[in-house]
């Protein structure tokens, strides 16, 4: 920069020095030369003329004279300040070594004093690190002593809670409980270490603690069983789970059902004779509604209500029990497995706990009372009413509670065992009062059917009660399929033998009298079954016997119409003879009822017989009770009266035929070939047709 700076003034000189002497031309030349050849991009140039600029240096010639000066004494004024500074500079480093070596020393004592105080403290740190390895080893052992206390001792206060008689079960209560069995299963951890005796102990301990506490849970649950609300026996959620914790105990858990059976069936018991009589039997209390006794004039009813009120407490005994062994029933099996290793001895009896069976065994223990109680009131009932119909009705309504009752109960039970003998007893006493019934109409049986052959006195009644029978056996609950048979052993007492009685009391009178009589008996019958699907079968049997009734019927009517017409005797003397011989033809006339006089009489008497006809046939059917099957034998027995009428007629034609064939002349006056009279052609003495008797009699 200097160098530049030097230059530059040199040539600010040679151009002064141009100004004052021309003659210096060349010389001025070269320096411009010189200064232009020079490279200005350098960054020193630019330095130096930056500082120029920055200095604001007049160009002016005496500005330019003194340049050079000016820069050099710079130049010299700042190295001097330089020298000066690093004069200090090198006084300071003086003091610095001088404080280092000063350190040095006090390093150097420290180090002494160190290495004394180490070889010293060596063993002192030693003994300090063994003491604080014990005492880590001591911490932790404390800390496992603290844990195993914690875990496997019970403290006094926990088992005064456990097995004390001054407190209650509560949730305290199975949290020790379930502590100490963890305990008690942990303890055979125990037993797996070289020293089992703490195990023992420990596991002996727990077990005594245990029974004591599964005892104290037992008396709990009996109290609490006896103490339990009547009127609305639910089962609270805290004797819940002392039941689910107690079925541990198998023995004690049965026990404490058992208790519970009894207590129940007694306080059912009870229940039950309050509501019959209005007060209970221990504490005289009187129910709000009237006693079931009140109604005991009305046998139907008071059976009815008797079943009703068990069948309520027997659905509210279930329900309150369902949330027990059904909700509960996966912790209360599984609690009995947990139980055959305390009880080895109860194993047998508890292989597999079955929830649904001990809700059932345990409904079937609580109702039990209820079922004597009940079977000995039905039982009086049955034996004081001889009412076929009402006796019945109670066998249909035990069969309907039985039915209703079998979705409740198991079929061990005591009650559905005690409704099935109820229910044979109504039949058997129901068929004993229909035999005696039977047998006291035997007396009538020698007497004739009534004057206007109506069904007997002892068949309407007999109809009327099996009316009434069916409508109750339609109410029951038995399955369609069985329906029929089921009801077959009823008609079998009910019906069968007043039928069998009308059929003897027919043999008394003679046809048609005999088969109107029948016939009213089965028509009665029929309808009394036909609207009743389940007596489709029977009503059918009825029917075939009632054809062949109508059948005889109208062989007599036939009967009454050949031979009040006049016909039959025709038939008669027509019947030997073959339609298809000429021969036979010609031996009609010699016949003796076709002379002349006795078919003209005939005809007569045809023609007397057709207007009234149909109104004779009918009063001989007057007496039938169905107008519609009187009318239908008549018709047909009238039609087959027609049928003969056409065979006479066709012999008729056939005659005459024969006759005009064989004197050669047309049909009408033919002459006699010996007598010389006038030959008669039998449709002239018998002109009635088959269209005219069809129209007369349809």
């Amino acid at each position: 920069m200097a160098g530049y700076a030097n230059e530059l003034i040199e040539v600010f000189d040679e151009k002064a020095s141009l100004q004052i002497a021309p003659q210096k031309t060349n010389v001025l030349s070269n320096k411009i030369t010189s200064v232009l050849s020079a490279s200005y991009g350098d960054s020193e140039v630019r330095d130096a003329l930056q500082t120029l600029e920055d200095r604001k240096v007049r160009n002016s010639a005496e500005t330019r004279r003194r340049l050079r000066l000016d820069v050099q004494k710079e130049v010299i004024t700042r190295n001097g300040d330089i020298v000066k500074d690093f004069g200090q500079v090198a006084e300071q480093l003086k003091f610095i070594g001088t404080t280092i070596k000063s350190l040095n020393r006090c390093c150097e004592d420290m180090r002494r004093h160190v290495a004394a105080a180490h070889q010293e403290g060596t063993p002192v740190l030693e003994e300090a690190s063994t003491l604080l390895g014990q005492k880590e080893d001591l911490e932790t052992k404390k800390e496992l002593l603290d844990a195993f206390n914690k875990h496997f001792i019970i403290s006094q206060d926990e088992l005064l809670v456990l097995t004390g008689t001054a407190s209650s079960v509560d949730d305290t209560f199975f949290t020790i409980l379930a502590r100490l069995k963890q305990v008690h299963a942990d303890c055979q951890i125990l037993l797996g270490t070289e020293n089992q005796r703490l195990g023992l102990e420990l596991m002996d301990q727990s077990s005594r603690n245990l029974n004591a506490g599964y005892q104290k849970l037992h008396r709990w649950i009996q109290r609490e069983f006896k103490n339990l609300n009547l009127e609305n026996p639910q089962i609270s959620s805290i004797i819940r789970r002392a039941l689910r914790a107690l079925a541990e105990r198998p023995t004690l858990f049965q026990d404490c059902l058992d208790f519970f059976a009894e207590a129940r069936e007694h306080v059912l018991t009870d229940a039950f004779y309050a509501a019959l009589t209005g007060s209970s039997i221990e504490h005289g209390q009187h129910p709000v509604t009237k006693p079931i006794e009140f109604h005991a004039h009305d046998a139907l009813r008071y059976v009815g209500d008797m079943l009703a009120w068990t069948h309520s407490a027997t659905v509210s005994e279930r329900e309150a029990l369902e949330t027990l062994f059904i909700s509960e029933e996966d912790e209360i099996k599984r609690g009995f497995e947990a139980g055959k290793e305390a009880e080895p001895w109860s194993a047998s009896d508890s292989e597999a706990f079955d929830g649904q069976k001990a809700l059932d065994d345990l409904v079937n223990r609580n109702v039990a009372g209820v079922a004597r109680a009940l079977r000995q009131r039905v039982e009086q009932v049955l034996q004081n009413h001889e009412d076929a119909i009402l006796l019945y009705k109670i066998s249909n309504l035990m069969t309907f509670y039985y039915t209703t009752f079998s979705k409740l109960l198991s079929p061990e039970s005591g009650l559905l065992t005690s409704l099935s003998v109820l229910t044979e007893s109504a039949l058997r006493q129901f068929q004993i009062v229909t035999a005696e019934t039977v047998s006291s109409i035997q007396s009538d049986l020698d007497a004739p059917p009534p004057v206007d052959l109506r069904i007997p006195t002892f068949l309407d009644d007999a109809l009327t009660q099996l009316s009434s029978l069916i409508k109750s056996y339609d109410s029951s609950l038995i399955p369609a399929p069985s329906r029929q048979s089921a009801f077959e052993p009823i008609l079998t007492q009910a019906l069968n033998p007043f039928l069998t009685a009308c059929e003897k009391t027919a043999k008394h009178t003679t046809e048609p009298e005999t088969s109107i009589f029948l016939a009213n008996c089965l028509l009665a019958t029929n309808s009394t079954l036909s609207s009743h699907d389940f007596l489709q079968s029977r009503a059918a049997q009825l029917s075939v016997q009632l054809k062949t009734l109508t059948a005889t019927l109208t062989d007599y009517q036939h009967a009454f119409f050949l031979h009040t017409s006049g016909l039959h005797p025709l038939l008669v003397a027509l019947g030997p003879l073959s339609d298809s011989s000429p021969e036979d033809a010609l031996k009609v006339p010699a016949l003796p009822p076709f002379q002349p006089q006795a078919l003209s009489d005939a005809s007569q008497t045809f023609d007397d017989f057709l207007p009234s006809a149909l109104m004779d046939a009918m009063e001989n059917l007057q007496r039938l009770s169905s107008v519609k099957v009187a009318q239908e034998v008549t018709a047909e027995a009238a039609e087959r009266f027609c049928e003969d009428f056409e065979f006479v007629e066709g012999w008729l034609c056939k005659v005459d035929e024969v006759k005009v064939r064989e004197d050669g002349k047309g049909e009408g006056e033919l002459n006699d070939e010996e007598g010389g009279g006038e030959v008669v052609l039998l449709r002239n003495l018998f002109p009635r047709t088959s269209a005219e008797i069809r129209a007369l009699l349809s």
